[in-house]
Protein backbone atom coordinates (compact mmCIF):
# COMPACT_ATOMS: atom_id res chain seq x y z
CA UNK A 1 0.00 0.00 0.00
CA UNK A 2 1.52 3.54 -0.74
CA UNK A 3 2.31 6.02 2.07
CA UNK A 4 2.71 9.83 1.25
CA UNK A 5 5.73 11.49 2.46
CA UNK A 6 7.95 14.26 1.80
CA UNK A 7 8.99 15.62 -1.46
CA UNK A 8 13.16 15.03 -1.16
CA UNK A 9 15.71 15.79 -3.96
CA UNK A 10 15.77 12.30 -4.50
CA UNK A 11 12.41 11.63 -5.83
CA UNK A 12 13.25 14.79 -8.22
CA UNK A 13 13.78 12.25 -11.06
CA UNK A 14 11.14 9.64 -10.94
CA UNK A 15 8.68 12.49 -10.33
CA UNK A 16 9.64 13.75 -13.37
CA UNK A 17 9.45 10.80 -15.02
CA UNK A 18 5.84 10.75 -13.91
CA UNK A 19 4.65 13.91 -14.89
CA UNK A 20 6.74 13.23 -18.49
CA UNK A 21 4.00 10.42 -18.86
CA UNK A 22 0.97 11.56 -17.59
CA UNK A 23 -1.34 13.64 -20.38
CA UNK A 24 -2.49 17.13 -19.02
CA UNK A 25 1.08 17.86 -17.25
CA UNK A 26 2.92 20.54 -18.89
CA UNK A 27 6.63 20.39 -17.86
CA UNK A 28 8.82 23.63 -18.84
CA UNK A 29 12.19 22.72 -20.21
CA UNK A 30 13.87 25.49 -17.67
CA UNK A 31 11.87 25.50 -14.88
CA UNK A 32 11.00 21.64 -14.47
CA UNK A 33 14.79 20.83 -14.79
CA UNK A 34 16.31 18.97 -12.00
CA UNK A 35 18.66 21.73 -10.45
CA UNK A 36 15.80 24.32 -10.38
CA UNK A 37 13.32 22.14 -8.88
CA UNK A 38 16.24 20.91 -6.27
CA UNK A 39 15.95 25.03 -5.31
CA UNK A 40 11.98 25.26 -5.19
CA UNK A 41 12.03 22.47 -2.86
CA UNK A 42 14.38 23.86 -0.49
CA UNK A 43 12.78 27.22 -0.91
CA UNK A 44 9.44 25.91 -0.46
CA UNK A 45 10.22 22.83 1.81
CA UNK A 46 7.51 20.51 3.39
CA UNK A 47 4.83 22.16 1.15
CA UNK A 48 5.35 19.37 -1.82
CA UNK A 49 4.55 15.50 -1.39
CA UNK A 50 5.16 11.69 -2.96
CA UNK A 51 3.46 8.65 -2.71
CA UNK A 52 5.67 5.72 -2.25
CA UNK A 53 4.94 2.10 -3.12
CA UNK A 54 7.86 -0.12 -2.76
CA UNK A 55 9.77 3.29 -2.25
CA UNK A 56 9.01 3.71 -6.35
CA UNK A 57 7.44 7.43 -6.60
CA UNK A 58 3.51 6.46 -7.51
CA UNK A 59 2.60 10.02 -6.81
CA UNK A 60 3.80 13.73 -6.58
CA UNK A 61 2.64 16.96 -5.69
CA UNK A 62 4.33 20.05 -6.36
CA UNK A 63 3.43 23.03 -4.51
CA UNK A 64 4.63 26.02 -3.20
CA UNK A 65 3.86 29.95 -1.82
CA UNK A 66 5.35 33.19 -2.04
CA UNK A 67 3.77 33.31 2.02
CA UNK A 68 0.28 34.66 0.52
CA UNK A 69 -0.86 32.48 -1.13
CA UNK A 70 0.03 29.08 -2.71
CA UNK A 71 -0.13 27.21 -6.00
CA UNK A 72 -0.04 23.58 -6.70
CA UNK A 73 2.10 23.34 -10.16
CA UNK A 74 1.98 19.37 -10.95
CA UNK A 75 -0.04 16.68 -9.34
CA UNK A 76 -0.18 12.99 -10.86
CA UNK A 77 -0.75 9.49 -9.62
CA UNK A 78 0.54 6.37 -11.61
CA UNK A 79 -2.58 4.81 -14.04
CA UNK A 80 -2.66 1.73 -11.66
CA UNK A 81 -2.62 3.64 -8.54
CA UNK A 82 -5.46 6.46 -9.49
CA UNK A 83 -8.89 6.03 -7.89
CA UNK A 84 -7.81 4.88 -4.23
CA UNK A 85 -7.23 8.42 -3.10
CA UNK A 86 -3.53 8.98 -3.55
CA UNK A 87 -4.43 12.08 -5.03
CA UNK A 88 -6.66 13.70 -2.46
CA UNK A 89 -4.31 12.01 0.12
CA UNK A 90 -1.49 14.07 -1.80
CA UNK A 91 -3.25 17.32 -2.13
CA UNK A 92 -4.76 16.96 1.75
CA UNK A 93 -0.77 16.20 2.96
CA UNK A 94 0.19 19.80 1.03
CA UNK A 95 -2.93 21.93 2.35
CA UNK A 96 -2.05 20.49 6.03
CA UNK A 97 0.84 21.81 5.34
CA UNK A 98 0.30 24.93 4.37
CA UNK A 99 -2.15 25.53 7.12
CA UNK A 100 0.51 24.85 9.63
CA UNK A 101 2.47 27.74 7.82
CA UNK A 102 -0.79 30.01 8.12
CA UNK A 103 -1.16 30.11 4.54
CA UNK A 104 -5.15 30.65 3.71
CA UNK A 105 -5.18 30.10 0.24
CA UNK A 106 -4.03 27.66 -2.54
CA UNK A 107 -4.76 27.50 -6.30
CA UNK A 108 -3.76 24.73 -8.79
CA UNK A 109 -3.15 24.82 -12.54
CA UNK A 110 -4.82 23.16 -14.96
CA UNK A 111 -5.33 22.81 -18.31
CA UNK A 112 -8.36 23.83 -19.78
CA UNK A 113 -8.24 20.50 -21.87
CA UNK A 114 -8.22 18.17 -19.12
CA UNK A 115 -10.95 15.79 -18.85
CA UNK A 116 -10.01 14.86 -15.03
CA UNK A 117 -9.33 17.85 -13.80
CA UNK A 118 -12.70 19.17 -12.79
CA UNK A 119 -14.26 15.92 -11.63
CA UNK A 120 -11.40 15.61 -9.50
CA UNK A 121 -11.07 19.38 -8.02
CA UNK A 122 -14.67 19.99 -7.99
CA UNK A 123 -15.44 16.55 -5.71
CA UNK A 124 -12.67 17.80 -3.34
CA UNK A 125 -14.54 20.87 -2.69
CA UNK A 126 -12.45 23.66 -4.85
CA UNK A 127 -14.09 25.99 -7.10
CA UNK A 128 -13.56 26.96 -10.75
CA UNK A 129 -12.36 30.72 -10.62
CA UNK A 130 -13.84 31.72 -13.74
CA UNK A 131 -13.70 35.92 -12.99
CA UNK A 132 -10.14 35.69 -13.40
CA UNK A 133 -7.72 35.70 -16.07
CA UNK A 134 -3.98 35.14 -15.95
CA UNK A 135 -1.17 36.28 -18.10
CA UNK A 136 2.41 35.15 -18.19
CA UNK A 137 5.63 36.57 -19.49
CA UNK A 138 9.12 35.43 -19.28
CA UNK A 139 11.42 37.86 -18.04
CA UNK A 140 14.54 38.62 -20.62
CA UNK A 141 17.11 36.12 -20.47
CA UNK A 142 19.32 38.24 -21.87
CA UNK A 143 19.69 41.38 -18.75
Amino acid sequence: MPHISNFRSEHITPALNLWRVTEHIGLNSVDDEPARLKLFLQRNEGCSFVALADDQVVGACLCGHDLRRATIYHLAVSHPFRRGGLGRDLVAASLGALAKMGITKCHAFVFRDNPYAEHFWVAEGWHLRSELLMYSQAPDQSA
